[in-house]
C-alpha cells in the first residue's frame, strides 16, 4: 500500500477516509487536523497561556507533544488521584516527558494535598469511582488554571471519547448535556476557564499513531476501575457501527455539532451560580461538590480514629 500524499510505502491505512499515509504525511494530517480545530472552533491563540491536562494515557500525551511542538504557551497539570501503582507510573511517565521536553509540570496529589484517595472514599460514602474522579477533576482543573492565570484548559478527548457521550446522552434524552455539548466549553464567570478539546476529530487509534511514530512513552493499560463504565459499552457498539460503515462515528458528531446541537439550546437552563462558601470556587450550591465530598472524607476519618481509640482502650 502507497502513501495517498506521496507515493512512498504506506505506515497506517485510515479507513474512514479510504487513505494510507508514511509516517512523515501522517504527521502532516495530524497537524492540520489540530490546527484546523484550534483556529476553527477559536480555542486559544499564540498569546494564551494554555494548560493542558495530562493523564500519562496516548491521547493527553499526544496532545501535549503536539501544542508544544506547535510553539503554544503550555504547562501541563496532572492528578495523582491515589489508584494504586497505576497513579504512580502514569506520574512517572508523565514526569520523564516534562525532563526530556523541558516542558513546565504541575502535579497535584490527591492524598497528600487533601488526606484521601479515590478508591478508598468511594467504598467509604457509596458512590462511583468514575464519578469522584469526574467531580475532583473538574475541580482541580478549574482551580490550577484559575490561580495559575491561565487562559484556557485543554484535554486530550477524542473523537471516540465525544462521539461515546453523544451517543450516550441522545438514549437518555440529557437534553441539558446535549445543549452543552462542544469542543469549546467557554467561561460563563469569571472564575470559569474556557476548557477546549482540540483532538476531538482525531481517533484513538490515531492519537496511538501520533505518540507511536513520535516515540512517546505513554501508559498503556485503562484505569482499573474503568471496568464496566457504560462508555465502553458505547464505544463498543459503535466501533461496530464504524466497522460495517466507515465514517460513523465522524458523521454522527460533526453533524451533531452543525445540525442537532441548536435544537437543544432552548432545553439548556443558565445556573444561578455563586461561589462557594469554603473554597470561593463557582459551584450551584451554599458549598461546591468538591467541599462536601471533602466534609464527607474528613467525618468518616474522624469516625475511623475514634473507633481505633476506642479499641485501643475498651472500657473496664
Amino acid at each position: 500500500m502507497r502513501c495517498r500524499r506521496c507515493g512512498d510505502k504506506a505506515e497506517i491505512y485510515l479507513k474512514r477516509h479510504n487513505a494510507a499515509f508514511c509516517n512523515d504525511c501522517f504527521q502532516v494530517y495530524y497537524s492540520e487536523q489540530v490546527r484546523k480545530n484550534i483556529r476553527r472552533e477559536k480555542m486559544f491563540g499564540s498569546k494564551d497561556r494554555v494548560l493542558v491536562v495530562v493523564s500519562g494515557g496516548k491521547d493527553s500525551m499526544a496532545l501535549w507533544h503536539k501544542l508544544l511542538k506547535e510553539g503554544y504557551d503550555v504547562t501541563a497539570m496532572y492528578i495523582n488521584l491515589g489508584i494504586g501503582d497505576y497513579s504512580d507510573r502514569s506520574q512517572e511517565i508523565v514526569e520523564r516527558f516534562s525532563e526530556e521536553y523541558e516542558a513546565p509540570l504541575i502535579v497535584r496529589n490527591i492524598e497528600k494535598d487533601y488526606g484521601f484517595n479515590i478508591p478508598r472514599l468511594a467504598r467509604e460514602i457509596r458512590r462511583s469511582t468514575c464519578s469522584l474522579c469526574g467531580t475532583i477533576k473538574r475541580y482541580l482543573f478549574n482551580k490550577v488554571a484559575l490561580d495559575g492565570g491561565f487562559d484556557v484548559v485543554a484535554t486530550g478527548h477524542n473523537l471516540d471519547d465525544e462521539a461515546a457521550t453523544l451517543f450516550g446522552n441522545v438514549l437518555s434524552w440529557q437534553e441539558g448535556y446535549l445543549a452543552r455539548q462542544s469542543p469549546v466549553l467557554p467561561s460563563t464567570h469569571p472564575k470559569l476557564v474556557k476548557k477546549v478539546k482540540p483532538l476531538f476529530t482525531l481517533t484513538e487509534r490515531e492519537n496511538l499513531a501520533y505518540v507511536l511514530f513520535n516515540g512517546i512513552s505513554f501508559i498503556h493499560e485503562e484505569c482499573p476501575h474503568a471496568l464496566g463504565a457504560s462508555s465502553i459499552l458505547y464505544k463498543e457498539v459503535l466501533n461496530q457501527l464504524e466497522e460495517a460503515s466507515p465514517g460513523t462515528k465522524q458523521r454522527f458528531l460533526t453533524n451533531f455539532l452543525k445540525k442537532g446541537r441548536k435544537n437543544f439550546e432552548a432545553c439548556s437552563e443558565t445556573p444561578d451560580l455563586r461561589e462557594c462558601s469554603i473554597c470561593g470556587q463557582v459551584t450551584t450550591a451554599e458549598v461546591c461538590s468538591f467541599c462536601r465530598l471533602r466534609q464527607m472524607a474528613e467525618k468518616k476519618k474522624m469516625k475511623a480514629d475514634l473507633w481505633a481509640q476506642e479499641s485501643e482502650n475498651p472500657e473496664q
